[in-house]
């Protein structure tokens, strides 16, 4: 399973793309605090759709509240400031969870906790004058190539709703 830990989140907007992204990949979000917006807020509603009721989260009211369950975790965090590149990680084993920080959109994930973890800092290949992506675009990225390598577990790799043939089935009423 992914987890997506968000330390300390500023949009509520962003946030709620992230929670919609964790329903739809079967991922667990993880939100550290403390955060400007409620959870509950319509804004998140708004992005989360129908998605939030099925969502897996936990909120932390702070990252040493957060340490005391996951510090023996393998923790990856997502950062600018990495040599390597996420796509050079080997996330393949669907025996282990994958644990994935991104920072606060304004000033990433403290330095303090990078110089932690140099082996578990990963970046997203950007221009070089580009200081960040959106958030929630950075969520999504690098959940789905986690998932990618892991060959897209639980998840439809064809239209489940409306049927795997429904344009070929579409063409020919029309063409009736």
């Amino acid at each position: 399973m992914i987890h997506v830990i968000l330390y300390r989140p500023e949009k509520p907007q962003n946030t709620g793309n992230i929670m919609r992204t964790c329903v739809a990949i079967n991922a667990r979000l993880h939100i550290i605090g403390p955060i400007t917006f409620s959870i509950d807020s319509k804004d998140l509603q708004r992005v989360g759709l129908d998605y939030i009721e099925n969502l897996k989260y936990d909120f932390y009211e702070n990252y040493e509240q957060f340490l005391k369950d996951f510090s023996d975790k393998e923790i990856y965090y997502v950062t600018r400031y990495s040599k390597k590149v996420y796509s050079t990680f080997d996330f393949s084993d669907l025996k282990k969870d994958v644990y994935l920080m991104f920072g606060r959109e304004s000033t990433g994930i403290p330095h303090d906790i990078l110089r932690e973890h140099p082996d578990h800092l990963l970046r997203i290949p950007m221009v070089p004058d580009a200081r960040s992506l959106n958030l929630s675009n950075c969520v999504a990225i690098v959940a789905y190539e986690v998932l990618r390598q892991e060959s897209f577990p639980e998840l439809s790799t064809h239209e489940a709703i409306k049927g795997e043939d429904f344009l070929e089935q579409e063409i020919i009423r029309k063409n009736v």
